[in-house]
């Protein structure tokens, strides 16, 4: 399992995901969503609704919940 390169949480895929899509898709090492609100200066809840759009616009770095 992957862990935040700043902070070393323990990673979901919607952190993976968030960070290949706001920073680069080709990334070996990510953040949390906790720690790219802070690098990016954006509430984390926003950033979580961003997310979501993603996911319903059909973005597949944002996998559906089975």
């Amino acid at each position: 399992m992957y862990k935040c390169m700043k902070c070393g949480r323990e990673l979901t895929y919607d952190d993976i995901g968030l960070h290949k899509r706001l920073i680069d898709r080709t990334a070996a090492e990510f953040m949390c969503v906790g720690c790219l609100s802070e690098k990016f200066n954006i509430p984390e809840t926003d950033l979580r609704a961003m997310i979501e759009r993603f996911r319903k616009a059909g973005c597949t770095l944002f996998p559906r919940a089975k």
